[in-house]
């Protein structure tokens, strides 16, 4: 019998439907399909709701917290190897260790002490690892990222500073603003940088993410269904 976690939200359809949509959206913006990475966010969720989506051929997730993911995802990659794993919570340097361990990608490099930490573990390593600088588009005090007026700087800093490689930019939107000049403005960042890969759109706005660039959306809702309290 399935759990109540997996009876709840029938992934496998509505994992198809989202694909459906980011290559509608990819077409309507006359892109190839192929150059949107869909990263399934799985925060919160146990593995019973995670394994039909490893079913159904996603291998690319998000999760918020280190803590968390090393609770699922080892035994999970033992299964299946070619998973991507993309962290896209906040990382404190404390847990920059496990976190170069776990992860594939670093979506969220906000501040220099991070970027000392995680080039320092890389070297450390031998790892390589995606990182990306998040930016706090809308200014939200409330929100990590850097600030898009300070974004250069950063970017250049983590480069030449740091040694780190920036490979590209994440932002996460105000939830009642407009989300298009949020996604132009680290669009338009990006540009300025050479940097291809673009972090953006999660399920109530990935298809005008889609239209602005972006070259990963973060979907969790849509697929697996509300999360659970506090999470």
């Amino acid at each position: 019998m399935a759990s109540a976690e997996t009876a709840a939200v029938d992934v496998a359809p509505n994992l198809a439907e989202v694909r459906s949509r980011i290559a509608a959206a990819a077409r309507a913006a006359g892109r190839d399909p192929a150059e949107v990475t869909l990263v399934a966010v799985s925060k919160t969720f146990g593995a019973e709701r995670i394994r039909p989506a490893l079913a159904a051929g996603q291998r690319v997730f998000g999760e918020n917290r280190v803590q968390e993911a090393e609770a699922k995802w080892p035994a999970l990659r033992a299964q299946v190897p070619d998973l991507v794993l993309h962290l896209i919570g906040p990382l404190q340097t404390n847990k920059v260790r496990d976190a170069v361990a776990l992860f594939d990608v670093i979506e969220t490099v906000d501040r220099p002490r991070l970027a000392r930490a995680l080039a320092r573990e890389l070297a450390r390593t031998g790892l390589a690892r995606s990182c990306l600088v998040q930016v706090n588009t809308g200014a939200e005090p409330q929100k990590s990222g850097v600030l898009p007026d300070a974004a250069d700087a950063f970017i250049e800093s983590c480069r030449a500073d740091h040694g780190l490689a920036i490979d590209g930019l994440m932002c996460l939107p105000p939830i009642e603003a407009d989300p298009a000049p949020h996604f132009a403005r680290l669009r338009d960042i990006a540009a300025r940088h050479g940097l291809k890969v673009l972090s953006m759109g999660m399920t109530a706005d990935f298809e005008t993410a889609i239209r602005l660039g972006a070259t990963h959306v973060r979907i969790g809702t849509a697929i697996f269904g509300p999360r659970r309290a506090g999470g």
